[in-house]
């Protein structure tokens, strides 16, 4: 299992540092600048902020600056939130991000699967029917109107949850099943189609030749086979819903990474979108890895 690991380590630092040289050369490209304004500056004063930032270098210099600074922690101070570091800023704004992501996940997870192997299970049934109609829906409706019609429901009709904010377990249950409802879709989807395909082993007409019960070679025999394609979109799916959760944590007014880094980009904020951007990177990394390590649980000869 070590070296299975190393060799994924030694393929996610070059992938990491190539999509941070991406973004940072990117960044420079785009036009407009970080302190750019209707009213111009004096040039004394414009310079002295250039040097101050160190924007005057050349841009392979300001790279290995940066890059020398985020191998020792310092991911230098926003140009937007004057006196703040970045690392406090993600430090305060990452666990919010990360709880919607994990919620969400597990939401997912918990009735996707489910969902999934019930479709199988009883397919071309009503039940079949309706699941994959949950999870079209899920895949083809937009973030922002699954936001508004829970809202509309369960906040402004029902008045069951609060319409916005993070500050209570009530206030979670709607931006976690809006993030959480796409994802839950695409690995009902797949659970579906991979349990279907494991039904038609030799393994599984043989398991209903001995007699076992349908219920029984579906769950403990057909299931654990087909999980290795809902892995495959796993993890993905943990680091999308992370790092694409910018759009709920705008809706709901949530605390989390995705503010700063849309504020960051529309106000040319380097520091702290090359520090929001390389979060992300170890975070997808992290998850390719742990679906990595249990692709090798769920069939060890991936592990060769």
């Amino acid at each position: 299992m070590i070296p299975f690991i190393l060799r994924r380590l030694s393929v996610a630092v070059p992938t990491l540092l190539v999509m941070t040289v991406a973004v940072f050369f990117l960044l420079r490209l785009a036009p407009g600048g970080p302190f750019d304004s209707e009213r111009s500056f004096p040039p004394e004063i414009q310079r002295a902020i250039e040097e101050k930032y160190g924007l005057h270098e050349p841009v392979l210099m300001q790279y290995w600056r940066w890059i020398s600074g985020a191998l020792r922690g310092d991911l230098n101070e926003s140009f937007q939130y004057l006196g703040q570091p970045v690392a406090e800023l993600i430090s305060s704004s990452l666990p919010t991000s990360f709880w919607l992501g994990l919620l969400s996940l597990a939401f997912s997870i918990v009735l996707g699967i489910p969902l999934g192997a019930l479709a199988a299970w009883k397919r071309n049934t009503w039940w079949d029917t309706s699941a994959m109609f949950l999870a079209i829906a899920g895949v083809s409706l937009p973030s922002y109107l699954v936001a508004s019609i829970l809202v509309l429901i369960f906040s402004m009709g029902l008045g069951w949850f609060p319409p916005a904010l993070w500050e209570s377990w009530d206030a979670m249950v709607l931006p976690v099943i809006t993030l959480g409802f796409r994802p839950m879709a695409m690995i009902a989807r797949m659970t579906r189609a991979s349990l279907l395909e494991a039904l038609t082993s030799d393994y599984v007409r043989t398991a209903y030749a001995k007699g076992l019960e349908s219920r029984v070679v579906v769950f403990k025999h057909a299931m654990k086979n087909s999980m290795v394609p809902v892995l495959t979109i796993l993890g993905p799916i943990s680091a999308n819903l992370v790092t694409g959760s910018f759009l709920v944590e705008m809706v709901f007014q949530i605390p989390g990474m995705g503010k700063h880094f849309v504020s960051a980009v529309t106000n040319r904020d380097y520091p702290l979108v090359m520090g929001v951007t390389l979060v992300y990177g170890v975070i997808l990394i992290l998850s390719n890895l742990v679906v990595d390590l249990m692709y090798g649980l769920v069939d060890p000869r991936i592990r060769q």
